[in-house]
């Protein structure tokens, strides 16, 4: 989801002055730095400390020929933490471990949606957050695997600092379908679209600022969700929302704060930094939840 996309491209977006034990300002037109100010905005300045992001916004329905409709609010965090790696022909670089929930809210209560009346079908399903675990990046390195130094395409305006958009685009088959997807359908298609913005002196100056809190814009266009019983009906959904790295996860809102602690208490922590675990989807957590719900006994 959210984290997925973006470590896995975005990951080609560690601190390797701070790595050494040195502080500096750093200059992103040095791939070293680069590579640097990069981890500082995935994660932080230190080897496996912890790092927050926290997200917020709307989903809507969109189909042809009829109006977009608010379907949930969503609020959504990822823990993780980043850890230095080395290669032979690369040097040292780092890699991101990660988890992430989002919840979808009633757009008129603002409490976390158990169930959910599909307006298309009449149905009532249940619904299930966005719970992958784990969200792992590859490594990054100052020097490509195309022997090309690493580089931010970034823009610098009146001390704010932008990333410039990042567009991922996804088409793979779904892992809810079969094995002939090429001939009748059925892949995952969507787009999710990240902007970063910062202080451009929190980013750069590592004496004075340990760690940088960048800000996050994030928009994803996608087939439904499959919890809520399309059966294949033409549309999309699009997630818009916007967020920022906290100084702690003591800053998430209340009802992420309250959901995790009663549902998904792992992700008061991200996984170990040598996780070598495949990488979670909706479509693979939906996949074994549904797995588990049809193993359950009758009336449990």
């Amino acid at each position: 989801m959210f984290w997925h996309r973006l470590t896995a491209f975005g990951a080609a977006l560690t601190i390797a002055g701070t790595a050494h034990g040195a502080q500096k300002l750093l200059d992103p037109a040095t791939p070293a730095d680069a590579l640097e100010i990069s981890k500082r905005v995935q994660c932080g300045e230190a080897d496996g400390k912890p790092a927050v992001y926290h997200w917020s916004g709307k989903i809507y329905s969109r189909v042809e020929g009829e109006p977009d409709r608010l379907l949930f609010l969503g609020e959504g965090m990822n823990i993780r933490t980043c850890v230095s790696v080395s290669d032979p022909q690369r040097g040292t670089g780092w890699r991101q471990v990660s988890r992430e929930l989002m919840l979808f809210l009633d757009p008129a209560t603002g409490k976390v949606l158990r169930q959910w009346a599909n307006p298309w079908t009449g149905e009532t399903v249940d619904v299930m957050p966005i719970n992958n675990d784990p969200v792992n990046s590859r490594p990054t390195f100052a020097t490509g695997a195309d022997g090309k130094p690493f580089t931010l395409p970034t823009l610098r305006r009146e001390g704010r600092w932008f990333y410039m958009p990042l567009e991922v685009p996804l088409f793979y088959s779904n892992p809810l379908t079969g094995d002939y997807q090429d001939y009748v359908g059925g892949k995952y298609h969507a787009m999710e679209i990240f902007d970063f913005a910062f202080d451009a002196n929190e980013m750069l100056d590592t004496r004075k600022f340990p760690t940088a809190h960048p800000i996050v814009s994030w928009v994803r266009l996608s087939d439904w969700m499959p919890w809520m019983k399309m059966r294949g009906r033409e549309g999309k959904i699009v997630f818009n929302a916007m967020g920022n790295k906290l100084a702690s996860a003591d800053e998430l809102p209340k009802v992420l704060q309250d959901e995790i602690a009663a549902n998904y208490p792992i992700y008061v922590n991200p996984p170990p930094g040598d996780d070598a675990r495949p990488n979670a989807t909706t479509w693979t957590v939906f996949k074994a939840w549904q797995a588990q719900r049809a193993a359950k006994p009758a009336g449990h």
